[in-house]
């Protein structure tokens, strides 16, 4: 087949085929960079938290009056709530993981501040609190009751018990290349603690932020007369341990409030809220974009059909077969659409670049580029198909008579 005819006929009728181009770089533009954004999305959404989150909850308490007694609330509660079926472990702790609430501090390898710096997520824990987060140690072991201290005011002050767990992510920024375990640690007061343990994975509260896996446990309960509860229940009794412990922490002390149940698999959805709206609104996006500019070839195709009828009819006289017919009209739109694409993709680095540059998105990665133009090229191809496949139907009688 000669491609010059080709030329000629979309020069002749150059304005839809330049419409359908633009329409095709723009569309290459936004699908791309917004398929990948959704990837991105989908990838921070899907992210494991290194916990046991299904099985989850918590829930938050306050005393009150003259004789409240923090300290003795908390430990008699950990025995009762230890001992309803299907609690597999149980910690008090003043802020929840994957909450959206928390405090944070900044931790340096030498005293003084100096060495590497890095900021941290730090929660309270008792004993059973690596076992009720459903952490695994990398190295090291959990705490002893032994180190456990319950505060009865707020302090600045580091455990006494000098001791800390840690996530390895963390670690692995403060001792690059080397072991964490049993190294020293030290606050902005150059107070220091020890690393007896290092957590594979976990994430914080903060979901969005870059150092979400960036985690301290300290043995440290309290003060009061607020805490919180984190409560593992076995696979499958989630539901059933939740109202077993409403009712023993509502029985067992008159002078406090017991809050709202939280599952963390819900905190989780909700912290992730933003980011699965992202993907469904890009996703609707992109479809739509795509359909329209399916349709914008579609009618080009139809358009040149339906304009051309005596010189197909004078093809097919002339000993044209239906395949010639189809191939012509397909080669035609992929000429067009290859234009589009050409634009399309200079159009595409350039918001990707914009993205990247003003927003802090990851830069465009050129495989999404490469997969929108071979996208966008079967999309075409299907469009123009139909609208082909009818061009090959006309027979040289029929376009003689329409004439």
């Amino acid at each position: 087949m000669e491609i010059r005819p080709i030329f000629s006929a979309l020069l002749r009728n150059s304005a839809g085929a330049i419409l359908v181009s633009l329409q095709i770089a723009i569309t290459l533009a936004i699908v791309v960079n917004a398929v990948f954004l959704v990837k991105q999305r989908v990838d921070t959404v899907s992210r494991p938290t290194g916990m046991d989150e299904n099985n989850m909850f918590s829930v938050r308490l306050t005393g009150f009056g003259k004789d409240f007694n923090f300290e003795s609330m908390v430990r008699e509660d950990m025995v009762m709530l230890r001992r309803i079926p299907g609690v597999i472990a149980a910690t008090p702790t003043p802020q929840v993981p994957l909450s959206g609430s928390g405090s944070s501090t900044q931790f340096f390898s030498q005293p003084n501040e100096k060495g590497n710096k890095e900021p941290v997520a730090y929660y309270g824990a008792d004993e059973q609190g690596v076992e009720t987060l459903g952490i695994t140690l990398a190295s090291g072991k959990p705490f002893a009751a032994e180190d456990i201290e319950y505060r009865e005011k707020d302090s600045p002050a580091l455990p006494k018990s000098g001791k800390v767990i840690v996530t390895k992510s963390f670690a692995s920024k403060l001792f690059p290349n080397e072991n964490a375990l049993g190294k020293t640690i030290y606050d902005n007061l150059s107070q220091p603690v020890t690393i007896v343990g290092v957590i594979d994975h976990m994430q914080g509260s903060w979901l969005g932020w870059n150092k979400v896996d960036h985690v301290m446990l300290q043995p440290q309960v309290g003060p009061g007369p607020s805490t919180q509860y984190i409560i593992r229940a076995a696979p499958g009794q989630i539901d059933r341990v939740m109202s077993d412990v409403e009712v023993a922490l509502k029985k067992a002390f008159t002078n406090r409030v017991v809050g709202k149940f939280h599952k963390f698999a819900d905190m989780k959805q909700r912290s992730y809220a933003s980011d699965t709206m992202i993907v469904v609104i890009l996703g609707v996006v992109t479809a739509l974009v795509v359909i329209f500019s399916a349709l914008g070839i579609f009618g080009l195709a139809t358009f040149n059909v339906n304009t051309r009828i005596r010189q197909i009819g004078t093809r097919r006289a002339i000993g044209a077969r239906r395949l010639d017919i189809v191939r012509y009209f397909l080669v035609e739109n992929w000429i067009v659409t290859s234009a589009g694409v050409a634009v399309g993709c200079i159009l595409a680095l350039i918001g990707g670049y914009v993205l990247s540059t003003h927003y802090g998105v990851d830069r465009l990665d050129l495989y999404f580029l490469v997969g929108g133009v071979a996208g966008l090229w079967v999309v075409g191809q299907l469009a123009a198909w139909q609208p082909s496949h009818k061009a090959a139907q006309v027979s040289p009688a029929m376009a003689t008579r329409n004439v």
